[in-house]
């Protein structure tokens, strides 16, 4: 039986965040929010107040919401951390990419000088052994 959108999103785990009102912040179409799974300290989630199944499904204006709040957040984790030396940001789309909440979602993950032993190549590494070059 098919679901509707708005059982789809009774049951959407990022859903039924937003609409606890447990965000970190907002901003116009977009929230943020700590990620439940953090690959660093501060690591967090900007995702789409409306439910939209990823990154290539999301308006011009969540878009721009989202990267506001990207810079924002960016600078609060900063001056909060002065160990922050750098930033990864991205999204996995599909399920083949790795994405397993089908809510679009931007990924903000704080980095620190020596948190591995060599990130060069930084995102490349999603694909194992790809990393290095």
């Amino acid at each position: 039986m098919d679901r509707s959108p708005a059982q789809f999103q009774q049951e959407c785990l990022f859903c039924q965040r937003i609409r606890s009102g447990a965000v970190m912040a907002r901003l116009g179409t977009a929230v943020a929010f700590d990620d439940g799974f953090p690959v660093t300290h501060g690591h967090c989630l900007i995702v789409p107040r409306r439910h939209t199944p990823d990154w290539f499904s999301m308006t011009d204006e969540e878009l721009h919401d989202s990267r506001a709040l990207i810079r924002m957040l960016a600078d609060r984790i900063r001056q909060a951390d002065p160990t922050i030396t750098g930033f990864n940001i991205g999204t996995n789309s599909g399920a083949s990419a790795g994405q397993s909440v089908f809510h679009a979602h931007i990924h903000l993950i704080p980095r620190r000088d020596g948190d591995c032993p060599d990130p060069k190549g930084g995102v490349r590494g999603v694909i194992d052994g790809r990393r290095a070059y």
